[in-house]
Formats: structure tokens, sequence, C-alpha cells
């Protein structure tokens, strides 16, 4: 990585530039997407969201939560703002003042006008511009698994995609795929 981080320095040296711009490009065996399919079997949805929150917020991230039900918003909400006892979780909707400088979005639709690279899908459902951020987490119950399965197979033999599968076991967070 560095040898390639100092050629194009070099290279735009040489035109003229005095920085780059370092992005995610498809290359060969590397991934672009990654996909983490989260099975829940107990704990409010609001909880799970604003455990996977604080990860990305502490990666320094921006986040976008899309939810279609309007009550379970609210409730995801109030979770990022109470999930730290000592740090609040700033967040707010997508239709209300100031969208674009929230840190965690929460929104019924995919338009990650906070600039949010990573997406929660919390009402379990698949959205495919999913395959846009960096990061999507579908979150997802007992009644969600056949949906959910059906969107891993979606991914079957695509390089540019890696997915991980987590279920919970007493409590927590077991990787199973």
């Amino acid at each position: 990585m560095r040898i390639a981080i100092r050629l194009a320095q070099e290279v735009g040296a040489r035109l003229g530039q005095r920085e780059i711009l370092l992005r995610s490009v498809p290359i060969a065996g590397r991934c672009c997407v990654k996909v983490d399919f989260w099975q829940y079997s107990e704990g409010s949805v609001a909880r799970i969201v604003a455990l996977i929150a604080g990860r990305v917020r502490d990666g320094g991230d921006r986040l976008l939560i899309l939810d279609g039900d309007d009550d379970r918003r609210t409730a995801i909400s109030q979770a990022l703002w109470e999930s730290k006892p000592t740090a609040f979780m700033a967040n707010g909707e997508a239709d209300a003042p100031h969208a674009a400088r929230q840190p965690i979005l929460l929104s019924a639709n995919c338009d990650p006008v906070n600039g949010a690279k990573v997406a929660v899908f919390a009402d379990g459902v698949w959205r495919d511009e999913g395959e846009s951020f960096e990061r999507t987490f579908l979150l997802f119950g007992e009644a969600g698994v056949v949906p959910a399965r059906a969107v891993w197979r979606e991914f079957d033999g695509r390089d540019d995609v890696t997915r991980s599968y987590f279920a919970q076991e007493d409590g927590k967070w077991v990787k199973k795929a």
C-alpha cells in the first residue's frame, strides 16, 4: 500500500497536483462493499442499532439508519441519545433542519444527505442502494430469515462484495459466516 501511495504521489507531483485523493477502487480479489447480516433473537432493535452506531462513530464514520417505521426510528433515536452514560450519540431525522450536519441520520429513504458511507437497514428490508455504501448492515429477526437468505444469495459469486453473517448466542454476537 505504501508503494502505491508513493507512486501516486510521484505521478501527482509530476502532473502538478499537490495532494492525492484515496477512494475505494475495485481491484481483482479486493472488496468494495461489505454487507453484514445480523440476525437478532433478543434485545430491542434500537439497542442493537446503538451498539453498531457506537462502533461506526468510534471509527470516525457517518451513519445512515433506515427504517420505514416512524415509531421505531423514534425509539432508535432515543436509544442513541441514552446509550452511553459518558457521551451521547448525536442524531437527527433526514427531514429535519441541518440533516447534512448529523453524524447519525435516521430516515425512511436511502438518501445519505449527511455523506454517510455506512448504512444500517434496521427494519430488515434490503434496498438496492445498500450496494452504494462502503458497509451495510441488514438487521433481521426470525421472521426475516427467508428474505435475508434471498439477499445473501443475490451476492453469490460477486468479487466486489464481502458478506458476513452474525447471530446472537447467549446474549453475544457470534460470527457464523
